[in-house]
């Protein structure tokens, strides 16, 4: 695992964003470049700057790591899709969104390339992964307080797959920051679905988990120190990832910096 520490988020933002456009053009045309996408603040510097590179929309697969579910006497389902904390309505609007802003409609994400996994069907989407030979790069966050990456909790298995999970309530506090317009933590749900750890070591080609803010500084430690896979803080994943980089920025950083 590589570590690079930028100045700012926004530096940051910009070299994955060029790192993903050199892999793109490197990639044969007659595919499509798999990138994994979080929801929440710590991917956004990277998706405004996605823009300015005027990527092949086309050629690029957005895949989700997770989403919120609710359970019904049916079983679990996504959480409407119009709600301000759905991970569907993030990647409308916040990537999506983002990269089409200012272009053709020809050149726009084609609304099928924008993948989440089926709460009906989890283990469905390692598959679908797999069939299109993997994630050609992972964004990945890594939560505040308990070290969640995706919606795996604290306690994950190293060959998790995709899987709905009761979420951590570390981790449901950490999504309010992420989702502000919760009011109270009665207001997260208590159920995701996620990509599991498996998932992101074993099908991904590279990696890059991005870490900004000062309120960073312990997850960045605890992912920096990192050597392989501690269940207790999940997102020490990236140690076992293949082309793997941490970022971060000064303040997260700290004494590194």
């Amino acid at each position: 695992m590589h570590c690079r520490v930028l100045e700012t988020a926004e530096a940051i933002g910009g070299a994955v964003a060029r790192d993903i456009a050199r892999r793109m053009q490197a990639i044969p045309r007659d595919r499509l470049f798999m990138l994994g996408c979080p929801a929440g603040r710590s991917a956004r510097p990277v998706y405004a700057a996605l823009a300015r590179e005027k990527l092949d929309l086309p050629r690029l697969a957005i895949v989700m790591m997770d989403e919120f579910v609710q359970e019904s006497a049916a079983g679990f389902a996504c959480v409407p899709a119009d709600a301000h904390y759905s991970c569907r309505r993030f990647a409308r609007e916040k990537i999506a969104g983002v990269l089409n802003a200012g272009r053709e409609a020809r050149d726009h994400l084609p609304a099928g390339n924008v993948w989440l996994p089926d709460p009906a069907n989890p283990g469905q989407y390692d598959a679908r992964i797999a069939a299109h030979g993997g994630i050609d790069l992972f964004i990945l966050a890594c939560g505040t307080g308990d070290g969640h990456v995706a919606f795996n909790p604290p306690g994950s298995a190293r060959d998790s797959p995709s899987r709905i999970v009761t979420l951590a309530e570390q981790t449901r506090r950490d999504n309010m920051a992420s989702f502000p317009e919760f009011r109270s933590l009665d207001e997260v749900p208590r159920h995701g679905i996620t990509v599991g750890i498996g998932t992101i070591a074993d099908h991904s080609r590279a990696a890059a988990m991005i870490l900004w803010g000062a309120d960073k500084r312990r997850a960045w430690d605890r992912v920096r120190a990192a050597t392989r896979y501690d269940p207790d803080w999940p997102a020490s994943v990236i140690s076992e990832c293949r082309d793997a980089v941490l970022y971060g920025d000064r303040a997260a950083a700290g004494r590194e910096a």
